[in-house]
């Protein structure tokens, strides 16, 4: 399949900035199950690319003219292939055991371990309970735009029994932590088919130990299914903070409103 994207993202300042810098995770990452056929980033100021720790491509956007807006836009096609039952082929440098540790969006409480231990046994998982893992999220976790922000760890959501895409994957990352399974978060896009609504999308990579395999699969937990080929991978990390779109600091600026605006459209 092919996913045509474009995504933008419009800060508007109710006073002029002096100085604004942010990491971009933008750019689909190179994995075999799928290819950039072209993409850019149109963005003012200076762009620098580098690869960060965890193999995503990126860039940190300065700029340090006075301004009262910015506009970031990624777009381009991608050409995205069907993984076998979900498994994921990604190229990694680094020890899937790094993917263990809890991060303050990702640690856990009481809920969080009782949630994990009606799914998971310690230490190894197998497709079937990871995804009967996902399945109790979604019962326990329902779909509310607006329910919580990009700061409230996995407990809170929890508890509240609301959320987003975010929330789930990170519900999901405490409960395999809490049982010793490296899992870790994704960030990227998914075709939204007819529904007429595109977004940014969050999901999960978890460690499975099948009969038949040993290594990653890609699962979206809030649709308790595995990854097809209708998504389009940009970055991974350890939870959102690691793996965010974008993320960064300004001085000044005043109040700001932020715009976001995704299209796809498959081919």
């Amino acid at each position: 399949m092919q996913l045509s994207i474009r995504h933008q993202t419009r800060y508007t300042y109710s006073e002029p900035l002096a100085y604004t810098i942010q990491q971009l995770h933008l750019t689909p990452r190179i994995e075999p199950q799928q290819h950039a056929v072209h993409w850019k980033l149109l963005a003012p100021g200076h762009l620098n690319a580098y690869m960060d720790a965890y193999g995503n491509l990126s860039h940190m956007l300065t700029l340090d003219q006075a301004h009262g807006t910015l506009a970031i836009v990624a777009q381009g096609v991608v050409e995205t292939s069907v993984p076998w039952q979900g498994r994921i082929a990604a190229n990694d440098s680094l020890s899937p055991l790094i993917y263990t540790m809890a991060t303050r969006l990702t640690a856990s409480t009481q809920s969080i371990v009782a949630l994990a231990a009606a799914s998971l046994q310690n230490g190894r998982a197998r497709t079937r309970h990871l995804m009967k893992l996902a399945e109790h999220i979604v019962g326990a976790v329902r779909y509310q735009s607006g329910a919580t922000g990009v700061a409230t760890p996995a407990s809170e959501a929890l508890q509240l029994g609301e959320g987003v895409c975010q929330d789930h994957a990170h519900i999901f990352l405490a409960c395999c932590h809490a049982r010793g399974i490296p899992a870790r978060y994704v960030s990227g896009y998914i075709d939204p088919e007819d529904t007429g609504h595109a977004a940014s999308h969050a999901w999960v990579d978890a460690w499975v130990s099948d009969p038949d395999y040993e290594g990653w699969i890609s699962i979206d937990v809030t649709h308790a299914r595995l990854m097809s080929d209708a998504y389009c991978r940009i970055a991974v990390g350890r939870d959102y903070e690691a793996a965010a779109p974008v993320r960064g600091m300004r001085h000044g600026g005043g109040e700001e409103v932020l715009d976001v605006d995704v299209r796809i459209v498959h081919q």
